[in-house]
C-alpha cells in the first residue's frame, strides 16, 4: 500500500489511445501531440516529456492544457523524425523527480525497454481491437453435407487408417486409438450455416484451424497448401463461406502451418500414399522440391520438434519462398484474394520458423511475410503461435500478435489455480502448486505488453482456452465464479478476446490431452440457457456496444493478496473488473478517480450481482469482495 502522500501516483496516466496521442498512427514527419493526466492536487511542479531523437536526450516541457473531473492534462507536440519515436515522462516535483515508462513509475532514471513507442507509417489492423474472435476447429463443429464425410478405411497415413465416427454425440478417441484419424464430418458448409447462430453470440470474427487437404483430423500434416478439403467442402465450399461471413460483416483468418509439411505432401511423399512416388522430393534425388526440405543424401531428414511426420521446410530455398508468399499466385496471396478473401493468417509454431540452429532466418523471413501479405490486404491480420515472451517480433514490422497465452490465457489459469500451461508439459515443474498472485498478475501482464508499441497492445489475441489446451470449464477445481473472471480478464484486456468453439455450450472434455479438447459442438443442447452462453453474450455486446471496451485505455486498480481490479475508460464510459480467489471476504480500496469516475452506476454490477461498497474520499471507495466471486462494474 503506497503511503497517503503517495497516493496521488496511482493516477499518473498516459497510453497509445486517441485520447493520449493524437493522431495515435502518424505519419513520418507529422507532429504528434502527447497528453499525459494526474490529480489536480498532485505536487507537481513541472513535466517533461523525454526523447531521444537520434539518439540524443531531449526534454520537452509539457504545458498545462485543461482541468477535468479533478484532473489535470497536460501535453507536448512530438515530430515523427524517425520511424520508430519513443519517450518517457519525468515528473518534476519539490524533491523528488518521477519517472514514468508505459510499465511502471520509480524515482530513478529507468532505461528504455518499457518506453511509450510511436511507429511511423505503421498500418494497424483496426478491425482487430474491435473483435470478438470465435475459433473453429472445422472437423468437430457442425457437419451440413453428410456426403463429403471420410469413410472408414477410406485412406492410411502413416500406418493408421481413417475412422468414420458412426454418431457425432460419440467422444473422440484418445491418441493410442485413433492416432488423429477419427472423423466427425463437421464441414465448412456447416460454419456457414450457424452464422446467425454466431451472430447472435457476439462473434465479430472467426479463426478456423487448418482446412488445406491432409490426412487427419487436425490438418497441420498438409498434403497441399493449394486446395481446401474436398472432406471439408473444397475450395468452393470456403469462397461461399467468406462471401457469407463478409455480407454478414464479419471477419475470416485462417490457419496455416509454412513451418512443415506431412511426410505425405506431394513435394515431399515419402511413402507414396497419396501421390505417385515418381512426384515429390524423398524419392527423387534430382526433384526440384528436394531444396524444399532439409534433406540429407541418405534421406534423413530434419523434423519439427523430432515427429518424424513433419518434415521442416527449408527457407534458404528463393524457389520456395517465391511458391509460399512472394509470387502472386503463392500459397498466402491466393487466398487473401478473391473469391476467397481471407481477412489474415494465423502461423502456427511460429516461434520456431525460419530457425534451426546457426541458420537463423526468422528476422528475414518475417518482414518478407509481412510485405507480401499486406501487398494484398493492408488490413490483414497477422497472427502468429508464440506461448512466451515474443516481444522481438512484435515491433510493426513482423507480427501483428500472437496467440496470447504469455500475457493472458497462461496468466489467468495460474491465478485460478492450475498449473501454469507451459510449464505443466514437465513433470517436475507441473508438481509445484504454485498460485499466481494479484501482483503476479499485474506484472506479467504489464511486463509483456509495455515491451510494445502501443499500437500492438490494441492488436493482441487474448484467450484461454484453445485446441492445444484442456478447457478450463473441464476442470472440476474451476467454481463458475473463477470461470467467469477469467472471460472477464479476456475482456477487459486490451485487444480483441477470443472464445474456443463450444466454450459457451459448457461443451463436455477431458484434461491433459488435446483429444480431450476437440470434443463436436453438442448441437442438441439447449445453448443459450447455459451460464457460460449467457456470460460471453452479455460481454460480447458490451464490447459492440461500449468504446471503453475496444478502443478505451486499461490500468490495473488493485492487485494485492488475490485480488485484481482492472478498469477499461473512455471519458465517462468506465468499466471495472474484479476477480478474487481469496478464500474469505475482503475489503479493497478501488481508486475510481483513478479513471475519472466516481462511484459504481448501479446496486449490482453487469451480471446482477449485489454490490456492497461505501465511499472513502473523494477518488475512492471500499468495496467488499465476496469469497471467490468475481464482478463487472459499470461506473460513472
Amino acid at each position: 500500500m503506497k503511503d497517503r502522500n503517495d497516493l496521488w501516483l496511482e493516477n499518473v496516466y498516459s497510453d497509445g489511445t486517441a485520447a493520449f496521442v493524437c493522431p495515435p498512427c502518424p505519419k513520418l514527419f507529422e507532429t504528434v501531440t502527447i497528453r499525459l493526466r494526474f490529480y489536480r492536487n498532485a505536487p507537481v511542479k513541472h513535466v517533461f516529456l523525454r526523447t531521444i531523437p537520434n539518439g540524443v536526450e531531449k526534454l520537452i516541457p509539457m504545458v498545462r492544457e485543461k482541468e477535468e473531473k479533478g484532473l489535470v492534462y497536460y501535453e507536448a507536440p512530438l515530430q515523427m523524425t524517425e520511424n520508430r519515436m519513443q519517450y518517457q515522462f519525468y515528473l518534476v516535483c519539490e524533491d523528488v523527480i518521477y519517472f514514468y515508462t508505459q510499465k511502471e513509475i520509480t524515482t530513478y532514471v529507468p532505461d528504455h525497454t518499457y518506453d511509450f513507442v510511436l511507429l511511423a507509417d505503421y498500418v494497424q489492423p483496426e478491425w482487430v481491437k474491435d473483435a470478438v474472435f470465435y475459433q473453429i476447429f472445422p472437423e468437430r463443429f457442425c457437419n451440413d453435407d453428410p456426403s463429403n464425410d471420410v469413410q472408414s478405411g477410406e485412406y492410411v497415413q502413416d500406418g493408421h487408417p481413417a475412422i468414420h465416427m458412426e454418431h457425432w454425440e460419440d467422444t473422440p478417441l484418445p491418441y493410442e486409438k485413433g492416432y488423429c484419424m477419427d472423423f466427425f464430418g463437421g464441414d465448412l458448409q456447416g460454419i456457414r450455416q450457424k452464422i446467425p447462430y454466431l451472430k447472435e453470440l457476439g462473434v465479430t470474427a472467426l479463426y478456423l484451424n487448418p482446412i488445406f487437404i491432409a490426412p487427419s483430423v487436425h490438418k497441420y500434416d498438409c498434403l497441399d497448401y493449394f486446395h481446401v478439403d474436398p472432406h471439408l467442402g473444397g475450395d468452393q465450399a470456403l469462397a461461399e463461406l467468406s462471401q457469407a461471413l463478409h455480407q454478414n460483416g464479419m471477419k475470416l483468418i485462417l490457419d496455416i502451418s509454412i513451418n512443415h509439411t506431412g511426410i505425405a505432401h506431394k513435394w515431399f511423399n515419402r511413402d507414396g500414399e497419396f501421390f505417385d512416388k515418381s512426384v515429390g522430393a524423398y524419392n527423387n534425388p534430382d526433384a526440384p522440391e528436394r531444396a524444399y526440405y532439409f534433406l540429407n543424401p541418405d534421406n534423413t531428414y530434419h523434423k519439427w520438434l523430432g515427429v518424424d511426420t513433419l518434415p521442416t521446410l527449408n527457407y534458404t530455398s528463393e524457389a520456395l519462398r517465391d511458391v509460399i508468399y512472394r509470387s502472386e499466385d503463392s500459397v498466402l496471396k491466393k487466398w487473401l484474394k478473391p473469391p476467397y478473401s481471407i481477412d489474415g493468417w494465423r502461423f502456427d509454431v511460429a516461434d520456431t520458423f525460419g530457425r534451426k540452429d546457426e541458420l537463423q532466418l526468422a528476422h528475414t523471413l518475417w518482414p518478407e511475410i509481412r510485405q507480401s501479405i499486406r501487398s494484398v490486404n493492408p488490413q490483414a491480420y497477422i497472427l502468429a503461435e508464440d506461448w512466451g515472451d515474443c516481444a522481438q517480433y512484435l515491433q510493426g514490422n513482423e507480427w501483428d500478435a500472437p496467440m496470447n497465452y504469455f500475457g493472458c490465457g497462461r496468466v489467468i489459469r495460474q491465478f485460478l489455480g492450475e498449473p501454469d500451461l507451459f510449464m505443466a508439459r514437465n513433470p517436475i515443474l507441473r508438481g509445484i502448486p504454485y498460485r499466481m498472485t494479484a501482483q503476479d498478475v499485474k506484472n506479467r501482464v504489464m511486463e509483456h505488453l509495455a515491451k510494445l508499441p502501443y499500437v500492438m497492445w490494441e492488436n493482441q489475441f487474448n484467450l484461454f482456452d484453445s485446441h492445444d489446451a484442456s478447457r478450463l470449464h473441464n476442470n472440476p477445481r474451476i467454481t463458475p465464479e473463477g470461470y467467469r473472471g477469467a472471460v472477464i480478464f479476456q475482456f477487459l484486456l486490451t485487444g480483441a478476446a477470443s472464445i474456443y468453439y463450444g466454450d459457451e455450450a459448457e461443451i463436455d472434455g477431458t484434461l491433459g490431452t488435446n483429444e480431450g479438447c476437440r470434443y463436436p459442438m453438442p448441437w442438441s443442447k439447449d445453448i443459450p440457457s447455459c451460464r457460460a452462453y449467457q456470460l460471453i453474450h452479455t460481454l460480447a455486446h458490451l464490447k459492440a456496444d461500449h468504446k471503453a471496451l475496444r478502443q478505451g485505455g486499461m490500468k490495473f486498480l488493485y492487485a494485492e493478496g488475490n485480488v485484481i481490479a482492472i478498469a477499461r475508460f473512455w471519458k465517462d464510459d468506465v468499466f471495472v473488473g474484479v476477480i478474487s480467489t481469496e478464500k474469505q471476504d475482503v475489503k479493497i480500496r478501488l481508486p475510481l478517480g483513478a479513471v475519472a469516475a466516481s462511484k459504481p452506476r448501479n446496486s449490482t454490477d453487469i451480471f446482477g450481482t449485489p454490490l456492497e461498497y461505501r465511499p472513502l474520499d473523494n477518488t475512492s471507495i471500499e468495496l467488499t469482495v465476496a469469497a471467490g466471486q468475481s464482478y463487472l462494474l459499470a461506473c460513472r
